[in-house]
């Protein structure tokens, strides 16, 4: 941006937060824009090339951080580190405006199971999927598979298997929302998972080990490109896990963050469980 021309005597003055909503939306469209290695010129170097004053750039640069796009670092190392959005920032802020809106746990679970079994139709359709799916898949059931046993790190890493398959849907679209709704699920069951442990009532190894052995049933059913079989059976098996999870807290908010989920589920006495 070249440096503005200089306003006469008598012209208005422009805000401050509109010169730093400008140079925001400059810098927002870099970030887009570039790549996982872009970073931020400094902000004397944003200075000399909009040819603003250092609170404009200082404005902006809030304006970014509280989207998430940066990290603003004071001090002697001091610098803005850029963050592309991803499906972790948009789960966050989607968290937020379900919150906000008293969505529930129940609502968000629906949602999923009109959604995601689609993603395995799709992983089933695809034509490399010997190559690029099923290798992926089967290698996450089998690393679930090896911590039965271990409540948390196994809910985690069979959340993964979930992850893949929507990850692995050639619609991007379809990829991106789905995902996003998934890593909000996630973190709502993690934080059960993590409650349920603690208090010493996580479901049996002989349940887990049943999740494991369909997820296998799925892996198979996509290597087959049986599309319509895969998603019928993601589906179920998507309504038997969530209900677990929503036995007791059906009506329970969705958590916009790890911790907000985990205060939900340990709220509830054991002996209600």
């Amino acid at each position: 941006m070249s440096t503005p021309p200089r306003r006469g005597r008598n012209a208005p003055r422009v805000p401050q937060r509109r010169i730093a909503e400008t140079v925001a939306a400059e810098l927002r469209a870099r970030i887009l824009a570039g790549d996982d290695d872009y970073r931020l010129p400094t902000q004397d170097q944003l200075v000399q090339d909009f040819g603003v004053s250092y609170p404009s750039i200082r404005e902006a640069l809030r304006i970014l951080e509280t989207e998430g796009l940066v990290t603003v670092r004071r001090g002697n190392v001091g610098g803005a580190e850029v963050h592309r959005p991803d499906e972790s920032s948009a789960a966050y802020h989607l968290g937020l405006a379900l919150q906000g809106a008293r969505v529930t746990l129940g609502d968000l679970a629906a949602g999923l199971r009109m959604l995601e079994p689609l993603c395995a139709s799709a992983c089933a359709e695809r034509a490399d999927r010997a190559e690029t799916v099923v290798p992926a898949l089967a290698a996450s059931v089998e690393a679930s598979a090896a911590l039965v046993g271990d409540g948390v790190a196994f809910t985690h890493t069979a959340r993964e298997f979930h992850d893949l398959i929507v990850s692995f849907t050639p619609n991007l679209t379809i990829r991106y929302v789905v995902s996003t709704l998934v890593t909000l699920w996630s973190a709502q069951e993690q934080a059960w998972a993590e409650a349920r442990t603690e208090q010493g009532e996580y479901p049996s190894e002989a349940e887990a080990a049943a999740a494991v052995r369909t997820h296998r049933r799925i892996v198979r059913e996509i290597e087959a490109g049986r599309a319509a079989e895969a998603e019928r059976l993601y589906r179920t098996h998507l309504t038997a896990t969530q209900a677990l999870v929503l036995e007791r807290f059906d009506d329970g908010v969705v958590g916009a963050s790890p911790t907000l989920a985990r205060a939900q589920f340990r709220a509830v006495p054991r002996t209600r469980i």
